[in-house]
């Protein structure tokens, strides 16, 4: 069994939430989120924000100064396999989400990076209120959609935030 490494990323000026999965075997190595190499997470933001992201400060930086706060759906689960692939979670157990929503009022949208993200959601927190979007996930692995594809499809997070 495997416990979420991270606290998440969030402050009183936090609009949005974008939720993964769980952290990948490379993000517990590298001590933060989407750190796999492969993964376009930090590549999609940089393009919608014009904004180089290279190290943790500047990523970190960058979340609180566009109000965006980031975590994960999953608090501890099993992988059956030895990847990252979010079909080897097994035996998840959320997050309190909801928790974090009722003490920070502020955030308006959920953008669920990818699938898992989603159906998790939906089944541990789904009679919530709150707008919540569905997004293709941000792996490599999801290779349905090309980069520019995806970066059409998270263009709604600078779109929220921008309207807001």
């Amino acid at each position: 069994m495997f416990a979420h490494p991270f606290d998440p990323i969030i402050d009183a000026d936090s609009k949005v939430l974008i939720l993964g999965s769980f952290p990948s075997i490379a993000s517990f190595e590298e001590g933060f989120y989407y750190a796999h190499p492969r993964n376009h997470f930090w590549r999609l933001m940089e393009r919608l924000f014009d904004e180089p992201l290279e190290r943790i400060e500047t990523k970190r930086a960058f979340l609180h100064h566009h109000g965006i706060a980031l975590w994960d759906i999953f608090g501890s689960i099993e992988r059956k396999e030895g990847n990252s692939s979010d079909a080897n979670l097994v035996r998840t157990a959320p997050n309190p989400i909801d928790v974090l929503l009722g003490r920070h009022r502020g955030i308006n949208d959920i953008f669920c990076n990818g699938a898992s993200a989603y159906n998790g959601w939906k089944r541990h927190f789904g009679a919530l209120h709150v707008r919540v979007h569905k997004l293709p996930s941000s792996s490599s692995a999801h290779a349905a959609l090309s980069f520019e594809r995806k970066l059409e499809a998270y263009r709604i997070i600078k779109d929220r935030l921008d309207a807001d």
